[in-house]
């Protein structure tokens, strides 16, 4: 007689070891991305630290007219609910023009850092290693929400120091902790909503796209309630970006809007703890839809593949320029003349904008907006040309590269779309800025004028299209390198003038070997260098990714 042996009970899992190996995993996330995080927080400190020192150069005529410029309706949607814009101080105006920037900066980043160490991971298959160690099951969210709080209470700390060195002192330290951790705080909504999102969804890209609608939902909400009624309604209460420029920091500070995110981010984590009890590893709670048995003729290349990867990615980024760049046209006139007046009165001022002229500064002004949109346009070409690196490392691409289909080929079909796409948003840019001005009865520069700002801007980008594809293909852990380039491009453009820069340090940027101002002629020589540069830069990336091997995980 055989004697029935019992299964041993399996205990249910305690909260304790749902986190479980959380503090080995905060470590980790930190020294992982160590480089990445210190890039973050040094250009969101130096962005606060460099709007303080050029506010206070202007003086208080710019400012009053700058005061002026933002109770506009465009001006409300891009700067805020206009508290003190009575005496436009330099604290006054960073909160009112920065906020919604750098919330969006710090928002982008939240977004990306909580897909990066969660979503991303299961995707990859990393995570299922992390977790055959003891390891709980919410430890991965964890870690990546305590470092997300970690960085930016950093950020926060040494921003509000650097504000309030930049002013001499000027600006209130108080008030400058309220701006910064007010931002900081709206950003870390962003953030948890990104959590949730990766439990609802199965792939990084969705749950990216989530956290950043959820930015535009916010700016949308925060811009109907502003214009609504002067200093906001019940609309801009349901925006964390309100709740942030709620806090009335430089005007009359109040620290209690600060509960709201904190309320909003532990709601969020809640529900998100939740839902990850609810989901297979590796799942999402939104089934991803079935597909079909084979794929239709539009999807039988690369190419189509990597569009089909893409095109949602674009028509988001579009359409948000689009409106950008069309708001920013229709304020041309305002800001035209408050800036004449101002570069009058203020060398520093004259020198960025080439003089205090109307025509000049006219002109001068331009050339400044349109490298803004041609560094935007330069941003997306490094992030989009690193879906490629996404995809061998996801392993994606050694099952394509298995079949008959060529490395080049592959290669090509990614920067093809990526190319393409950065050249149809300079277009959106550059259009949509002279659609605006036409709009508002600017009708000079004309349409000609602009059309020379999109194809050489559009042969400048792709040398920075370029040298990503080259870092890519030989050094693939180098590749976001080619965001110095962007950098440098910027301090260059911004402020070449003003620092008296060797000719051939300006050199080195691409951007600088365009025309110098709006509506200049552009030099054939400079443009057909430029365009060799690029092909070489691009031919290298082909050379080198057929050498080196694949670097799958």
């Amino acid at each position: 007689m055989t004697a029935a042996v019992a299964a041993p009970a399996v205990p249910l899992p305690s909260f304790g070891s749902t986190l479980a190996g959380t503090g080995r995993l905060v470590r980790f996330i930190l020294r992982r991305d160590r480089v990445r995080l210190s890039v973050w927080t040094l250009s969101i400190v130096a962005f606060y630290a460099y709007y303080a020192v050029a506010l206070d150069a202007m003086g208080t005529a710019a400012r009053g007219a700058r005061a002026a410029l933002m109770q506009t309706p465009a001006g409300i949607v891009m700067g805020g609910p206009g508290y003190g814009v009575e005496n436009y101080t330099v604290g006054v105006a960073i909160a009112n023009e920065g906020i919604t920037w750098v919330v969006l900066a710090l928002g982008i980043m939240s977004v990306l850092h909580v897909v990066r160490h969660t979503r991303a991971e299961e995707e990859s298959s990393r995570s299922e290693l992390v977790r055959a160690a003891p390891v709980g099951r919410h430890a991965p969210a964890v870690a990546a929400i305590v470092t997300l709080f970690v960085v930016n209470a950093v950020i926060a700390m040494v921003s509000a120091l650097a504000l309030s060195g930049a002013s001499g002192g000027d600006l209130p330290l108080a008030d400058s902790f309220g701006l910064t951790i007010g931002s900081g705080l709206a950003a870390m909504v962003f953030g948890a909503v990104a959590v949730v999102a990766c439990q609802v969804t199965e792939h990084g890209r969705g749950a990216t796209g989530i956290g950043l609608a959820a930015y535009g939902l916010a700016l949308v909400l925060r811009s109907a309630g502003d214009i609504q009624e002067q200093h906001g309604n019940i609309l801009s209460w349901l925006s964390p970006i309100g709740w942030a420029q709620q806090m009335r920091a430089f005007v009359d500070l109040r620290w209690w809007p600060t509960a709201l995110s904190v309320a909003a981010i532990l709601l969020l984590l809640v529900l998100a703890a939740v839902l990850a009890s609810r989901r297979d590893f590796g799942g999402g709670l939104v089934a991803t839809r079935g597909g079909r048995a084979d794929a239709p003729a539009s999807l039988r290349s690369p190419l189509a593949l990597a569009w089909r990867q893409q095109r949602s990615a674009f028509g988001w980024t579009a359409l948000g320029m689009a409106l950008l760049w069309y708001a920013s046209g229709t304020l041309l006139p305002e800001i035209m003349e408050m800036g004449a007046s101002g570069a009058a009165d203020n060398e520093i001022f004259a020198a960025v904008f080439g003089g205090s002229d109307p025509a000049v500064f006219r002109d001068g002004f331009l050339t400044v907006m349109l490298l803004f949109a041609a560094l935007t346009c330069v941003a997306y070409a490094i992030v989009m040309s690193a879906r490629a690196k996404g995809e061998e490392e996801a392993g994606r691409a050694e099952v394509l590269l298995a079949l008959s289909v060529s490395r080049s080929r592959w290669l090509g079909a990614h920067l093809a779309v990526v190319g393409l796409s950065t050249v149809a948003l300079i277009a959106v840019s550059v259009y949509a800025v002279w659609a605006g001005a036409v709009q508002v009865g600017m009708s000079e520069p004309g349409l000609g004028a602009y059309t020379d700002v999109f194809w050489t801007y559009s042969v400048a980008v792709l040398v920075y299209l370029g040298l990503a594809a080259a870092l890519y293909a030989w050094a693939p852990r180098f590749t976001s390198a080619a965001w110095l380039l962007l950098v440098y491009s910027f301090v260059v453009g911004m402020f070449g003038e003003v620092f008296d820069l060797p000719s051939g340090a300006e050199a080195l940027s691409p951007l600088d070997w365009l025309p110098a101002g709006f509506g200049e002629t552009p030099d054939a020589a400079h443009m057909i260098g430029l365009a060799g540069v690029a092909v070489v830069l691009l031919a290298l990336a082909f050379l080198g990714f057929r050498r080196r091997d694949l670097q799958s995980n």
